[in-house]
């Protein structure tokens, strides 16, 4: 049911109070200080529940910065960037270029694309489900390339860094000597700023991340951009192999499928 123009008036005021520690204008059924003390267990009680909703979406980054530090820059960030919407699901959008602005995480200058590719990975597993059309792969032998696109499955995205984002994520799944291991070689790579670029794709209801070489990053960005299978191709390069990557993607149910322009 959507909110009445007045009921979303007082939500916004509420915020607005919320963030700034003063009841001001609000009408409220207390007043004084019982009002501020309600007011601010409201906030703190809210924040928590931020605090939360942003660990379950940035979970890397939580990893990276501890538990105790992530608290406070969800805090922080809540005041920032207060919840629009009633599904906290949906909140964080903004963190990412948020902490990118963030003179205080400056000196961990990859942090935003990790965010970057949290959130990726979480709107990823928020996306709808489909099912792949394999017979439109008939186009591919009947169809002029500069009429077909080539569709992705929802919630597939690229995130092109350059840091070391896909090593940096892999590194945080892992534990014991492995992870140690893992580290050392993500510390080797942001100190060389090799740059990666990570491929986000649903693998049964989880999303998942692959690193791609340059030639496939650039040919899924063209894809990503609803660009036809001709411009895609010439974009990609010479050194992208369409066959092995279709073969991949078919295996993988990367494909939701493949349209011409008329359709």
């Amino acid at each position: 049911m959507t909110s009445s123009p007045a009921e979303a008036q007082r939500q916004r005021e509420l915020l607005a109070a919320m963030a700034s520690g003063s009841v001001g204008a609000l009408s409220l059924r207390e007043s004084g200080a019982r009002a501020a003390r309600g007011l601010e267990a409201y906030r703190a009680n809210a924040e928590s529940i931020a605090e939360r909703a942003l660990a379950a979406a940035f979970g890397t980054v939580q990893a990276m910065l501890g538990a105790e530090d992530f608290a406070r820059l969800a805090r922080e960030f809540w005041r920032a960037h207060p919840p629009e919407h009633g599904d906290l699901g949906e909140w964080g959008e903004a963190l990412p270029r948020w902490i990118e602005a963030h003179t205080g995480l400056a000196e961990w200058p990859w942090l935003a694309d990790t965010a970057r590719l949290d959130l990726a990975l979480h709107c990823n597993e928020r996306a709808a489900d489909a099912v792949p059309d394999f017979a439109s792969l008939n186009r591919l032998e009947s169809t002029d390339p500069t009429d077909l696109h080539i569709v992705l499955v929802p919630g597939t995205a690229l995130v092109e860094s350059r840091w070391p984002l896909v090593s940096i994520h892999r590194a945080h799944q892992l534990e014991g000597e492995t992870a140690a291991s893992a580290f050392a070689d993500v510390r080797e790579a942001i100190a060389a700023e090799r740059g990666e670029a990570a491929f986000v794709v649903r693998q049964g209801w989880r999303g998942v991340v692959h690193s791609l070489d340059q030639p496939t990053a650039r040919w899924t960005r063209e894809l990503l951009a609803s660009a036809d299978l001709s411009t895609a191709l010439q974009r990609a390069g010479e050194a992208f192999d369409f066959a092995a990557w279709l073969g991949t993607a078919v295996r993988e149910t990367w494909l939701k499928g493949v349209f011409a322009s008329s359709d």
